[in-house]
């Protein structure tokens, strides 16, 4: 007869998707209204602080426009090279006479969609998003529903758009944790543009800005993202830093003044790197058992794991980190390689466990009338082993 049997497996021990659910009570304190600390491989959060409320995310929202701008590079409609043309609307709702964040383009001015980007990400220039967005959707309101589009198709269902600037609009609104999404997008889908947010200044017009990402002067991991601040908003950051092999991204919003940004951003981060760490539990392929198999050609079957399996765990918690396997043994043919015939929990300490299809490594067929019979004999006298 069957019976039902378990193996404990080693914990984690080895080093080396969708956000889940994150347990962030006691773990640090923040003075940001609104915050998330992402890791960007596994894409699992490790803090979280009114991520999924809807905010006036400022000129983070730029994030946006040019996520959409580098989809059309990508694609190969529009070029670094090409050149747009600056309309007066461009120049008196984004220009320096706006008052606003501005790339000081002039009436007129035709300016390379290379320039037009770094003047958006490193000068935050209002002006060169709404050229951007006339340019390619023929107003900046066609843009915005575009970028509605898009952000659905993302999964960002927190976020809605009414301009490419992030100027304070009812309509403007973002999560912390749709501009996590956002932001590990722009890192893993265009590796080609993403220096651009480490660079510190850029001079267009023969006038010289630098980048507002409090994160490139204070630690040297740091390359990116974007800064925004409005009255509403307070101060704001979508920041990335790079520490060996693990990336972390963090969201934050609500600050009090720029040197809050700047001290709350590099606690974070850090806090981060110090206290968790990703580790690869299990490997696709990853023999983890091997049955016994009833009536077939073949006396056993190796159960493999069918996928990879990497989490971010806190640091003290990994050890204490539990995964067992449970199948059905003997096994009885025939067996199709790829069945699944087992499952392998994982148990993580103040996380959702997570159960993982054990699979047959090969087809092993059924024996014959006389086979059967024979089996039958040898269970009778010895077992099911």
């Amino acid at each position: 007869m069957l019976s039902k049997s378990k193996l404990y497996l080693s914990t984690i021990l080895v080093s080396g998707i969708l956000f889940g659910a994150v347990h962030s009570a006691a773990a640090i304190e923040t003075k940001a209204k609104n915050l998330i600390l992402v890791d960007y491989e596994t894409g699992q959060p490790l803090y979280a602080k009114d991520a999924q409320k809807m905010i006036p995310p400022a000129s983070m929202s730029k994030l946006m426009t040019v996520y959409m701008i580098f989809e059309k590079l990508k694609g190969g409609s529009l070029h670094l090279d090409d050149t747009f043309t600056v309309s007066e609307n461009a120049w008196r709702k984004g220009g320096a006479a706006s008052g606003s964040s501005t790339m000081f383009l002039n009436i007129g001015e035709k300016v390379r969609v290379g320039d037009l980007i770094k003047g958006i990400i490193i000068q935050s220039g209002n002006d060169a998003c709404i050229v951007a967005a006339e340019n390619i959707a023929g107003s900046e309101e066609d843009f915005a529903r575009a970028m509605n589009d898009k952000a659905q198709k993302m999964g960002m269902h927190n976020s809605s758009f009414a301009n490419a600037t992030g100027w304070p609009h009812p309509d403007q609104r973002m999560s912390v944790e749709d501009l996590a999404i956002l932001a590990r997008a722009i890192i893993k889908e265009f590796p080609e543009y993403y220096p651009i947010f480490s660079e510190r200044n850029f001079t267009h017009n023969k006038i010289k800005q630098g980048n507002r990402n409090p994160l490139l002067y204070s630690m040297s991991e740091a390359d990116g993202l974007k800064t925004g601040h409005t009255e509403e908003a307070g101060f704001c950051l979508t920041g990335s830093a790079k520490r060996g092999d693990r990336r972390l991204i963090g969201v934050m919003s609500g600050l009090s003044s720029n040197k809050e940004r700047s001290e709350e951003a590099e606690k974070i981060m850090n806090w981060g790197f110090r206290e968790f760490d990703n580790y690869k539990m299990l490997k696709q392929g990853q023999k983890i058992v091997e049955l016994p198999v009833w009536f077939g050609t073949e006396k056993s079957v190796d159960l493999l794991v069918n996928q990879d399996v990497l989490r971010t765990i806190k640091k003290s918690k990994a050890q204490k980190s539990k995964m067992t396997a449970v199948y059905d043994k003997p096994v009885k043919a025939p067996i199709k390689q790829g069945d699944k015939l087992g499952t392998v929990r994982i148990e993580i300490p103040g996380s959702e466990s997570i159960e993982v299809p054990l699979i047959a490594n090969k087809d092993i067929k059924k024996v014959g009338w006389f086979g059967r019979i024979l089996e039958n004999i040898k269970y009778i006298l010895f077992g099911a082993e």
